[in-house]
């Protein structure tokens, strides 16, 4: 923004803030290919209602609730209203200096004397440009940190969503696997009242049902749980609840394209590096500000009249200045390059941790697409093939109770590894992007609970 701009709009911090808040949520919407818009007033939150109506009245897809998440999330909405205070220090600084005006009236035997003094802060004056565009950087900062929160809310949404689907899809398996075990142990009971069961056969089969049953418990409050997180992230309460998502996650791709460009598109595009380059860039021009002011710290001009009982006006100017006896400013131009060499440093440290950051995380993606695909086209189809032969050889009397429902045990366990594999990988999927946005927000591992 160039410096007469800055000066026309120096005056209005509300023209800043809805520029800058329109520059951010353009941003964000280009980086994540939604709608992103503030909500003010009240024909705001009706189109946004709508629009709200309007995707909930499907199963919510993942793309649906990052939608969702950025137009209702009312901490996203006061990240926009926090734009406003970075507005107003970039209008203020674009400001020129109030004048100065100087008052006295004395009095000796009689005569009166007045003294009138208008004073200009030059100083002020012939640097405004320079510190105008000095808290431009900060500002331009500001937008892209307010954009940033968008996208790691949309990254948070998206995390919630897969833990969301994946515990509901474990869920739903646990309650058909504890419905079949509780029909096992309501016919082992009835068998042994007719003595062709057991009591070993009978106890192990009420020991299944009641290891299944609490499973099955488990797995509906980690879905209870999930589902608390995402509406959380939503912004969703009371009707709006009653969301409903897919029954199972995605399925997954066949194949992972090839990304060797990964690193340099993270080093380009990553929201946390432009942002310390603007910071940087913000001290360099204050070590030139502190480099011009290093003798000078106070100097101000202006007019002066002084008037007394029965003598001529006088009149002339005055100048004040701040000598640098004790404070040559040696140590503020200290304290500036210092300041630059470590912001220079912290970049370039931040550099060599993204291009690490984005090259584990998409070996964490390729590994878990290899772990899921592994589980889907081994592991369970072996499980299920071992568990129907156990139940042959049982009806056959080839073997007993305890081998058939350990192998029934394990099954289930299989079945819910690999919903928890496919979870992994798109949560791994996730934290890519998450690795080439440099995101503020932390971004936990693939299988960890946030």
């Amino acid at each position: 923004m160039a410096f007469p701009c800055l000066l026309l709009l120096g005056g209005c911090a509300s023209l800043l803030e809805d520029r800058g808040v329109a520059d951010a949520t353009a941003a964000a919407s280009e980086r994540l290919g939604v709608e992103v818009r503030r909500v003010r007033t009240e024909a705001d939150a009706v189109e946004v209602g709508a629009r709200l109506k309007e995707l909930m009245a499907e199963p919510l897809s993942v793309e649906a609730a990052v939608q969702v998440a950025v137009l209702n999330n009312r901490g996203l909405q006061a990240a926009y209203d926090e734009l406003g205070l970075s507005a107003a220090a970039l209008a203020r600084a674009a400001t020129p200096p109030n004048p100065g005006l100087r008052y006295a009236r004395t009095e000796r035997g009689g005569r009166v004397e007045v003294e009138r003094a208008l004073t200009v802060d030059v100083l002020g004056l012939v640097l405004l440009p320079l510190a105008a565009m000095i808290e431009e950087r900060h500002w331009e900062g500001a937008k892209l940190r307010a954009a940033d929160r968008v996208v790691a809310l949309a990254l948070d949404t998206r995390r919630a969503w897969f833990r969301a689907v994946a515990a509901g899809q474990a869920a739903r398996y646990m309650e058909e696997v504890r419905a079949s075990s509780a029909a096992s142990a309501e016919l082992a009971r009835r068998l042994g009242q007719t003595g062709a069961f057991g009591r070993l056969d009978q106890g192990r089969h009420y020991l299944f049902h009641a290891e299944t049953a609490a499973r099955a418990a488990r797995a509906r409050l980690a879905a209870t749980r999930a589902r608390e997180r995402l509406l959380r992230l939503l912004g969703l309460w009371g009707a709006g609840t009653e969301i409903r998502l897919p029954e199972r996650l995605p399925e997954l791709p066949e194949s992972l394209p090839e990304r060797p460009e990964i690193e340099a598109a993270a080093i380009a595009g990553r929201a946390d590096l432009r942002i310390a380059r603007l910071e940087l860039e913000g001290l360099a021009r204050a070590h030139g500000l502190t480099q011009a002011t290093r003798f000078v710290s106070i100097l101000e001009a202006g007019a002066l009249r002084t008037t007394e009982t029965g003598e001529p006006v006088r009149r002339g100017y005055e100048i004040e200045l701040s000598l640098p006896i004790f404070d040559g400013g040696t140590t503020r131009a200290a304290e500036a390059e210092n300041s630059f060499r470590a912001a220079a440093n912290r970049l370039a440290a931040r550099a060599v941790e993204a291009r690490s950051e984005v090259r584990e995380a998409e070996q964490a993606w390729r590994a878990g697409h290899e772990i899921a695909w592994h589980h889907r086209r081994e592991i369970v189809p072996a499980l299920q093939a071992i568990s129907e032969e156990s139940v042959l050889r049982y009806n056959g009397m080839l073997a007993g109770v305890f081998e058939m429902l350990a192998d029934a045990r394990e099954q289930a366990e299989g079945v819910v590894a690999a919903i928890e594999a496919e979870r992994d990988f798109w949560l791994a999927d996730t934290e890519l992007q998450a690795a080439m946005a440099g995101t503020a927000a932390a971004a936990p591992s693939a299988g960890e609970e946030r």
